[in-house]
């Protein structure tokens, strides 16, 4: 009984390291989506609501200075890789930033709870960003 309840021990150690190699070797998505009042849109790890901005170009972000403190762009990590259609791009500053099928992504400050889209429209150049 002691051996078979070690080579179980082993073998569920074993099937662990596998699962978390497999887990590390496939990229996760860096974004959920939250629904709201206004259907589905994308949402950062904390589910706070993501927003695209007009003024922005594709893979460009025009958001700094005090545009980044009310819209603070969503970060990724410097090393981070695309994943589907979440790609990170470089911002001027030097720092990491995810987009959406080529658009910048950012939260509100004005956002205080998961599922709050109080950005939507703000100056007619903010709008949800939509899965």
């Amino acid at each position: 009984m002691r051996a078979f309840t070690l080579t179980a021990a082993i073998a569920a150690a074993l099937s662990l390291t596998a699962c978390e190699t497999y887990a590390a070797g496939h990229a996760v998505a860096p974004a959920g989506k939250v629904a709201t009042s206004a259907g589905d849109v994308l949402a950062d790890q904390k589910g706070m609501t993501l927003y695209t901005f007009d003024n922005d170009a594709k893979g460009v972000s025009n958001c700094y200075n005090d545009c980044a403190d009310a819209w603070p762009p969503f970060a990724a990590a410097a090393d981070a890789e695309a994943v589907g259609q979440f790609e990170p791009i470089k911002r001027k500053d030097g720092s990491m930033q995810w987009a959406f099928k080529g658009q910048p992504l950012y939260t509100w400050v004005g956002d205080s709870a998961s599922g709050d889209i109080t950005g939507d429209g703000v100056g007619g150049v903010w709008h949800l960003a939509r899965p």
